[in-house]
């Protein structure tokens, strides 16, 4: 199987996906979760995307489980079907699982077969985290890339409050370290990228070797995310190679100021670029979609992060707009904010 990934200029490549990944990726997904035959899920993901393909599907397959099949995803008709379907295990981008909270009649779903909720993509915001907490479902985040099978990361359902935004521990099958720009390892608290080895990992990119090279080390792959390991061993992403900027002399990954912003309350999504700055030689840009009905202002923004940033890691512009764009994968589209940022003299 061939499932295509975009890169750094935006063009796709194609990741070779092998029934060895496929089986591997499978069998971290069942120890990890610990899934079951009685296990059922909703299939609401595309299957041009390892998500669609990997998360849930070919494991309960193997295993015997059970996938509701949606044509489009509908929140109100998920949440309907909670009940009648058996659901189990409700997985979806955060985006996704913001839909169905939001969604009139998830009050009244019957969430109690519901074991646990699964979100991977982007971090979770907290606010849904602790509103499905709430109604008795914790939210397992998980980590994991077409290059490697979405499965290689899983947070135990223990620490999904303990532990809120992070991606958990690796799986059973999965080498993990984290390396700095000089290649050698990192310790607790320290930003490095995260590089895996294991039996889960692609082939290698179709008919290009080049880039094979550049992604796979000696058995590492590379996968340009950056992140934290913290004194137990739990991991949390704090960005991309390619989306960290520096402001002033100081490493800025938007990640962490997106996650705050996010933890406002007129606040839907957040998006963070950094743009060139005379001053700083780079600053921060926020695009912010407000929640319905929201009228939350910049200067109430402002105040929000001058407790929660360091100065530099404070947006020095904000633009509101009514809805951020959104890829292929259901994440935010930041090249089309870039272009959008360079036509409107933003940045």
């Amino acid at each position: 199987m061939i499932l295509y990934t975009p890169d750094t200029t935006g063009s796709a490549k194609g990741a070779m996906i092998t029934w060895r990944q496929i089986h591997y990726n499978a069998l971290n997904t069942i120890i990890g979760l610990q899934l079951t035959q009685d296990d059922v899920a909703f299939l609401n993901t595309p299957l041009y995307h390892t998500g669609g393909w990997h998360v849930l599907f070919t494991p309960l397959v193997i295993l015997g489980g059970r996938l509701v099949l949606q044509s489009k995803f509908v929140p109100e008709r998920c949440n309907e079907q909670i009940r009648p379907a058996g659901v189990t295990i409700l997985f979806g981008i955060p985006t996704m699982l913001r839909m169905m909270l939001d969604a009139p009649n998830f009050a009244v779903a019957d969430l109690q077969r519901v074991r646990f909720a699964i979100c991977g993509g982007e971090a979770c915001p907290l606010p849904v985290i602790e509103r499905l907490a709430a109604r008795g479902v914790a939210v397992r985040q998980g980590y994991g890339l077409t290059e490697a099978g979405p499965n290689c990361f899983s947070l135990p359902a223990a620490d999904a409050i303990r532990k809120q935004g992070s991606i958990g521990l690796p799986n059973f099958l999965v080498d993990a370290r984290l390396c700095g720009q000089d290649g050698a390892e990192v310790g607790a608290g320290e930003v490095g990228e995260l590089q895996m080895r294991g039996p889960h990992l692609f082939a290698g990119y179709w008919n290009d070797p080049q880039a094979t090279r550049r992604a796979l080390n000696v058995g590492w792959l590379a996968t340009g995310d950056l992140m934290t390991r913290d004194t137990e061993g739990y991991y949390y992403v704090v960005g991309r190679t390619k989306d960290m900027y520096i402001s002033g002399g100081e490493n800025v990954y938007p990640l962490q100021v997106e996650q705050v912003l996010q933890q406002h309350a007129s606040v839907a999504r957040a998006a963070v670029l950094g743009v060139p700055d005379p001053q700083w030689g780079e600053c921060g840009l926020a695009f912010i979609q407000r929640n319905a009905g929201a009228t939350v202002a910049e200067e109430e923004l402002r105040e929000w992060c001058q407790t929660r940033l360091a100065r530099f890691q404070r947006p020095a512009r904000f633009v509101f707009v009514e809805e951020l764009p959104i890829g292929a994968s259901g994440k935010i589209d930041k090249r089309a904010l870039e272009q959008q940022a360079g036509e409107s003299g933003a940045a």
